[in-house]
């Protein structure tokens, strides 16, 4: 569940999430592997892949959520505690 304008909002995929452990590489993986530049950092919380942000150029975490059906990720920016759903376009 998540506050949203002070009533309680519940997303359907958060059914998907599951324990990943901590974040296993320091970029994007796929950022690494292309050579590519990332803006920000997501961790996938079905399989703990590590992915890029929208800002990113490449995209990596909507992309990974569009492919693989992973659609709930959280922020590993330090100071950030936010998890997001792309098939909702909200935050859970």
């Amino acid at each position: 569940m998540n506050a949203d304008f002070g009533r309680l909002v519940r997303d359907a995929h958060l059914v998907l999430v599951r324990p990943v452990g901590p974040p296993r590489a320091t970029g994007c993986e796929e950022c690494l592997r292309l050579g590519t530049p990332w803006v920000h950092l997501r961790q996938c919380l079905t399989c703990g892949q590590i992915v890029c942000c929208d800002s990113s150029p490449m995209r990596h975490a909507r992309a990974h959520a569009a492919t693989m059906g992973h659609v709930i990720v959280r922020s590993i920016e330090p100071g950030e505690s936010w998890r997001w759903c792309y098939a909702d376009e909200q935050f859970v």
